[in-house]
């Protein structure tokens, strides 16, 4: 295992000492006595079905480590709790999400990512709304979770329409607190992501404002660890991107049999929503590339220029983990 950084070489040279004299002290049988503290979300779902199945404790239990499972509302503050060192590993994290904890200094390794899903998140208005194009938002209540890769669908959205997002009124809500604001008509447009919106959609009968397609979003989600665990435990993040990758291929090959396990987890989902949320979700793990993180510069630079971010972030400055330089 190994990782790497488009920082400076001094910070490079710094942590492929420590990744090596990590492994030597390690060893395959210190990793005994481990426990890898996992974050995660209610849409991470992935993870959700690894815990639901057992297989990751399965696979690590053979290297000797278990897991522990830490739930958290969204992603910024699993994020928070995973730089201060509260988890060793992240679920999956809208692109948005780790471009804030840049800007709060945080040091976190990108492990993995999915490919892109752009309609797996969308602009809703209700059914009978007078809201039909991009630029009638303005002035207009919406709904949206702050950091979440919904808030920079909105924001390119508004820029199509020739906004700017001071010419909205934001309420940053949860997903559950901003369906609660839609459902009673508090806010006049709402945000959000699956598997919260294919329930919106079945449940309320909103119409789609705009989703990522056509440019607008990629929506690419990361896994993310600590630098620290990813120093002291290479082999288990080894196995962690083994079974993600494998539980993204098992969901893809068996959509139904998934959304029955998933759907009771998801506060008693029906099948058929669940199955439907997942379509637009690509599953697919795969390794960071530091060429490949264009849209989290474009993310970084949108959310400066609108004022939601105090400092310019260079989102390349950031740890790379791959298990093919091991």
């Amino acid at each position: 295992m190994s990782t790497h950084s488009t920082t400076p070489s001094r910070r490079r040279t710094l942590l492929a000492t420590l990744f090596t004299a990590a492994s030597l002290l390690l060893g395959g049988a210190a990793l005994a006595d481990t426990t890898v503290r996992i974050g995660f979300q209610k849409s991470s779902t992935l993870t959700t079905l690894l815990r639901s199945q057992g297989t990751l404790e399965k696979a690590l239990a053979e290297q000797g480590v278990t897991v522990s499972w830490h739930e958290f509302p969204s992603g910024l503050p699993l994020l928070e709790a995973l730089n201060v060192g509260n988890v060793d590993f992240s679920a999956d994290v809208a692109d948005t999400v780790p471009v804030f904890a840049q800007t709060a200094g945080a040091r976190l390794v990108y492990v993995a990512q999915e490919a892109p899903s752009p309609t797996a998140q969308a602009i809703l208005v209700h059914g009978d709304s007078d809201i039909r194009e991009l630029s009638d938002l303005k002035g207009k209540r919406v709904a949206v979770t702050k950091a979440a890769g919904s808030h920079y669908l909105l924001i390119q959205a508004l820029k199509k329409a020739g906004l700017s997002f001071a010419d909205i009124r934001p309420s940053y809500l949860t997903p559950a607190d901003g369906r609660a604001a839609f459902e009673n008509r508090n806010v006049d447009a709402w945000v959000v992501w699956e598997p919260f919106l294919t329930s919106a959609q079945r449940q309320l009968a909103p119409r789609v404002l705009a989703d990522g397609s056509d440019g607008l979003a990629d929506y690419q989600r990361y896994y993310l660890s600590s630098v620290a665990f990813a120093e002291q435990h290479p082999e288990v993040l080894n196995t962690l991107f083994e079974e993600l990758r494998k539980g993204g291929e098992w969901l893809r090959a068996n959509p139904r049999e998934a959304a029955e396990i998933l759907g009771p987890l998801w506060g008693g989902l029906e099948p058929e929503i669940v199955e439907v949320a997942n379509r637009k979700r690509s599953y697919e793990v795969r390794l960071v590339q530091a060429d490949g993180l264009a849209e989290q510069q474009r993310i970084a630079d949108t959310f400066h220029a609108e004022g939601l971010l105090p400092v310019r972030v260079d989102a390349s400055d950031v740890v790379i983990w791959s298990p093919e330089e091991q």
